[in-house]
């Protein structure tokens, strides 16, 4: 007799074909499985199998997933398996052989009518089938080795630097920022170029200060709360210690970070004000190297020298923190948020600095014009390029294409494995293949 499986409840109910789900589990629970289960499900109820998608990130996957589904329908002609998660997908086989041999799609024999695709295929199909709107003419290559491109683009962009071109100033702008390096101006400007979905939707409040230092301020906020969750409910007995540390070092007339522990007693908010206790609390218990703190002395407000009573309470305290450091060894989100920390940038730019992103803002679109410059030069592109072209093949949602008006038709339901990995673009290019579904 095989145990009861605890979420068996869940399962089951992803299995309604009538409703939308997001299954998260950890790895080896049986999340392909009950993928391939619900696509069986699905193949019992639709008028064809190409109604349904189902999206992997990497080939091997696809054609895992579509040999598991073969596979399944092969066996269910075969006698019932004892197992009962076998037993489940059995069941769901025969239903779907049986709408099989209804319909008469033979799949069995004509596997290529499971439409089991990564989503780069599925992006490079909708451009093969609206190349104008993509902006593609005869399909280029597609090439998973896409730097060389880029750095190609970079550098026919940092070129632009002796034309007569107004893009002149700001490549001028840009190597001054970076003091004349011009290799290292290449390699960021191809790696940009690289994650150019990532940025290309911001450019344009890329002249808005305001917005993006209030987004510096979010990043840094977002890393004060970070620490604070993860502290423990001892963490009091820290600042304790850092107020004793930050009074020695006052009163020696040493400047640290460990002087914001004056008068902190208990773990500060998530303010901008708050920062310097919170970096002070990162010199206190980290190294250099961002690993837990195992020695400290006089630089850390740890005196060594002093009367009787002042050595007695030196060798305490440090006992104390060493103590505290050891019961927070092996918090290591919590090692990584205070590492963190010390990493954030200023919640301002000066002046020089918001020149040089302005001067980048202009930049970075004519290194995308570069960019495809070079993918027509050399008759292929990444998969970025492609991504981005099959959204423009679907339109957006108040203007689609006649494309998605089509696939709106012909895909009724839409299988994602591993939806965490995919990117923005291929998140608004999904949001735009179900953008107008009928309920």
């Amino acid at each position: 007799m095989s145990k009861p499986i605890p979420d068996q409840a869940a399962r089951t109910a992803a299995l309604d074909v009538a409703r939308s789900f997001i299954v998260q589990a950890p790895a080896g629970s049986g999340k392909t499985e009950l993928l391939i289960q619900r696509y069986l499900a699905l193949l019992a109820t639709v008028q064809a199998p190409e109604e349904i998608a189902a999206i992997t990130f990497t080939r091997k996957a696809a054609a895992e997933m579509a040999q598991r589904v073969l596979e399944a329908l092969a066996l269910a002609g075969q006698p019932e398996p004892e197992e009962a998660h076998r037993r489940s997908t059995w069941k769901l086989a025969r239903a779907a052989a049986a709408r099989d041999a209804e319909l008469g799609w033979h799949v069995l024999d004509n596997p290529a009518r499971l439409r089991m695709q990564t989503i780069d295929s599925l992006c490079a199909s909708l451009t093969r089938q609206m190349p104008l709107v993509a902006r593609f003419g005869a399909q280029p290559g597609i090439t998973e080795e896409a730097g060389a491109l880029h750095l190609e683009a970079a550098r026919n962009t940092l070129a632009l630097l002796e034309s007569q071109d107004a893009t002149a100033e700001d490549v001028a702008a840009l190597l001054t920022h970076l003091d004349n390096n011009l290799p290292q101006a290449t390699e960021l400007l191809a790696a940009m170029l690289a994650r150019r979905d990532q940025w290309l939707r911001h450019l344009k409040r890329a002249d808005n200060r305001e917005h993006l230092e209030a987004a510096l301020a979010n990043i840094r906020r977002e890393g004060m709360e970070a620490v604070h969750g993860l502290l423990p409910d001892s963490a009091g007995e820290l600042f304790e210690i850092g107020t004793y540390a930050a009074a020695n070092l006052a009163a020696a007339g040493d400047d640290s970070p460990l002087l914001a522990f004056t008068d902190a007693d208990s773990p500060p908010g998530t303010d901008e004000a708050d920062m310097p206790l919170w970096l002070a609390l990162a010199e206190l218990l980290l190294t250099r190297d961002d690993t837990w703190r195992k020695v400290v002395n006089k630089n850390h407000g740890f005196p060594a020298e002093g009367s009787k009573a002042e050595k007695e309470q030196s060798k305490a305290m440090k006992a104390r923190l060493a103590t505290c450091i050891e019961t927070l060894a092996d918090n290591e989100a919590l090692r990584i948020a205070l590492a963190n920390i010390r990493t954030l940038p200023p919640c301002e730019y000066s002046q020089s600095q918001w020149e040089a992103l302005n001067a980048i803002a202009r930049l970075l679109p004519r290194a995308t014009a570069e960019l495809w410059n070079v993918f027509a030069a050399h008759g292929e592109c990444d998969f970025v390029e492609v991504a981005q072209a099959a959204s423009r093949a679907l339109g957006d949602v108040d203007a689609p294409t006649d494309l998605a008006l089509a696939l709106d038709y012909r895909i009724r339901h839409l299988l994602i494995d591993e939806f965490q990995d995919t990117s923005f673009t291929q998140y608004e290019l999904l949001e735009m293949l179900t953008a107008g579904w009928q309920g």
